[in-house]
């Protein structure tokens, strides 16, 4: 159908309630407003899919919720696997209690148990349980730091980790498969709890993953030791980490954690911020102010559904700093690595995994630990990935996986970032170098001393609608096609085209073969050892380019990002026009 016989369908169908049809009743008239919502089905994606609340085909809503579920409940039924049911939680944004209970009412409807979270829960939690409970998979209602505009939905296999590409492919057809999205009933919440389809779970399953978390603490006794006095302002931006975070900081020995009040209770708003993520500095504002008055030097925040942390500490000038995710992960890799050693509990068989675009510094920290280090695609499932093939076969065991983008995970209780293990370990270095008479910030800089003095940045450039999609498209297209050989000032030595699975030596011409899966992700290595990478967002209408650069200081590392970000702008962003 097209976009127009979309539209009518949605306003004349009897399947969809008053609340739908009159939200599109209002739009009648607005040509371009009626086309992007309806020109295209919400994608989705490798990760399940993500877009803004509101009705219509690209659109969060029930009716799209339902679709996505059936697809997966089909996926789970041609597995073999609907007898092991599927774990549901959701976070604090708009109709998340909703859409999490229209998927368990669908799995329901195909006989499959639903085990649904009695409350909103962090996202790591549902990746735990997935696995405590022996689930066939798991799904996450949740946008996890957009804006309060959006949701989505997130898919999980049996092993708690987002879907594997291959595994992903055959939801996506069985999603893609549904082409009437009225022929999709879900049970009735009454029977499908009579028939014991619809089980709701909560106490149990935190206190199961508080207690998995705990075994992740490297050194106990300087939790025990330097907590009573230690000072940590927490926000959870409105979101879920509340609870869990505040728990397992009081259970290792942190008594003094104040939580920032005006974030503290779930808001879809997200009435305090612009933007609840945590990466930007924006958000700790109110936390920032209440540490300057009270004089606290460390603030964790963490994002609605508590995958994510970002990191506030005061630097040698008394300025409150937000640390970048590769600074975070980087300070979290030196101490797990450090410490494990020197208590004679490194394994020789020890390997971490971070993101092709994270941080260069993790390699020399492995290498100087003699530690295996594995690149992986960004997407933390690449993450979980690994550890499936490598630690559960025990062939090796998984250490530490990070991403730039704050997110980062030890232990293997779960397979996707963990903002509440991470502020556990975050506390934790906290207290090490508190026991070592120095703050964070001074911690960053004897890493930088140790290592090199590296910076990495980000920028982001979101097009929306249909032409927006097509111009990312377009820019990527270009960019293959003319093959740049520099970047201003910048000369280019290799080329990674990760979806051609090649790299390119332009000084010498020759290739060889990329292992990694096929992405649509460009990654370039420049002559004097810097390196930046162009990738369009798998959830939102975004593009990415991530940059790296290493100097002899940091004011020089700076230096050069700020340069080498104006060389690579300059050709990439007039493709964006």
């Amino acid at each position: 159908m097209s976009y127009r016989e979309n539209y009518r369908f949605w306003i004349e169908n009897s399947y969809f309630d008053e609340e739908t049809r009159t939200e599109l009743l209002a739009i009648e008239g607005n040509e371009k407003e009626i086309e992007d919502r309806f020109y295209r089905e919400l994608e989705f994606g490798t990760g399940g899919m993500r877009g803004v609340i509101g009705a219509g085909t690209n659109r969060m809503n029930k009716y799209t919720v339902r679709k996505a579920a059936q697809g997966f409940a089909t996926y789970i039924k041609k597995q073999g696997l609907a007898s092991k049911g599927v774990a549901i939680a959701y976070d604090s944004r708009r109709f998340s209690s909703e859409f999490a209970l229209e998927t368990a009412l669908v799995m329901a409807g195909n006989g499959i148990k639903a085990y649904l979270f009695d409350e909103l829960r962090p996202t790591p939690e549902l990746s735990f349980a997935v696995r405590h409970l022996d689930c066939a998979g798991g799904v996450v209602i949740t946008a996890s730091h957009n804006p309060k505009e959006y949701n989505g939905f997130k898919a999980y296999g049996s092993d708690g980790c987002q879907l594997p590409p291959k595994e992903s492919d055959m939801v996506i057809e069985e999603v893609n498969a549904v082409t009437d999205i009225t022929t999709i009933q879900p049970m009735d919440y009454d029977e499908a709890v009579k028939k014991g389809l619809l089980v709701v779970i909560g106490k149990e399953i935190d206190d199961a993953y508080n207690e998995a978390l705990k075994k992740v603490c490297v050194n106990p006794e300087l939790s025990l030791k330097y907590g009573k006095d230690a000072r940590i302002i927490y926000t959870p931006l409105h979101g879920t980490g509340n609870k869990p975070v505040r728990r397992i900081l009081k259970d290792i020995g942190f008594e003094n954690v104040e939580v920032v009040k005006e974030q503290e209770l779930p808001d879809p708003n997200f009435s305090t911020v612009k933007y609840p993520n945590p990466e930007e500095k924006a958000a700790f504002e109110i936390a920032i102010n209440m540490a300057k008055k009270e004089g606290v030097d460390l603030i964790i925040g963490t994002d609605p559904d508590a995958d994510r942390v970002g990191v506030v500490v005061k630097d040698s000038s008394g300025e409150y700093i937000t640390l970048t995710g590769n600074q975070t992960g980087c300070l979290l890799l030196e101490y797990i690595l450090s410490q494990k050693k020197e208590k004679g509990e490194l394994p020789s068989n020890a390997f971490v995994v971070k993101t092709i675009v994270s941080s260069a510094l993790a390699r020399k920290i492995t290498d100087y630990y003699g530690v295996e280090l594995i690149d992986v695609l960004t997407g933390f499932k690449f993450i979980g990935e690994q550890i499936r093939l490598l630690d559960d076969t025990g062939k090796k065991k998984f250490l530490f996986g990070f991403e730039e983008s704050y997110g980062y995970l030890a232990g293997t209780h779960a397979r996707d970032k963990d903002a509440v293990v991470a502020s556990m370990l975050i506390a934790e270095v906290y207290a090490w170098y508190k026991s070592r008479g120095m703050n964070l910030y001074e911690g960053l800089l004897e890493l930088f001393n140790k290592y090199g003095y590296v910076r990495e940045g980000i920028d982001s450039f979101t097009l929306k609608g249909k032409e927006g999609i097509e111009k990312i498209s377009n820019a990527m297209a270009t960019l293959r096609e003319n093959n740049p050989k520099e970047f201003g000032n910048s000369k280019v030595r290799e080329v990674f085209d990760y979806e051609k699975q090649v790299c390119v030596d332009l000084e010498t011409g020759a290739t060889r073969a990329l292992d990694l899966p096929k992405s649509n992700v460009l990654y370039y290595r420049m002559t004097n050892g810097n390196w930046f990478c162009v990738r369009p967002s798998g959830t939102e209408p975004k593009i990415k380019i991530y940059y790296g650069v290493s100097s002899d200081s940091l004011e020089g590392a700076q230096k050069g990002l700020d340069s080498f970000r104006e060389d690579v702008l300059g050709v990439v962003k007039p493709l964006l026009e």
